[in-house]
């Protein structure tokens, strides 16, 4: 096998409307492609793909279900108070280590996604310039 890189990650939503609101309107993430029942966000590397659960089947609970979603923002404060103020739930508050900081948050279905600002021992590397998820 030569995979060549991750193509997407693809999520089971309940509410497919709702997430694409979440994800595109409140993250800030761009709609690649849209068809009535799957949804591309990103505009490079692997792409979020949403699409509904089975209606059948019963959506497990997401907080157990092993998967994060890491976003790499320019300020962590700034994104998790933009967030806050639009009514996200914050799973965790920052966190602060050698690395960088880190707060993780819950979307919709209560998939947990991490906010992660990394550190630079070259402080001219640091990220600037951003509120939130946008250049200010």
């Amino acid at each position: 096998m030569n995979i060549k890189k991750v193509g997407n990650v693809i999520l089971a939503v309940k509410d497919l409307d709702k997430s694409i609101q979440f994800y595109n309107e409140i993250i800030g993430l761009p709609i690649k492609n849209q068809r009535r029942t799957w949804v591309d966000l990103g505009t490079s590397g692997a792409l979020l793909s949403l699409h509904p659960a089975s209606l059948t089947e019963q959506h497990g609970n997401a907080l157990e279900s092993g998967i994060t979603i890491g976003f790499l923002v320019g300020d962590v404060k700034s994104a998790v108070e933009e967030l806050r103020e639009k009514g996200v739930k914050i799973h965790r508050e920052i966190v602060e280590k050698d690395a960088g900081k880190n707060a993780v948050i819950s979307d919709p279905d209560d998939y947990l996604i991490s906010l992660f600002e990394p550190s630079f021992s070259d402080k001219a590397e640091q990220t600037g310039g951003y509120h939130g998820f946008t250049p200010a």
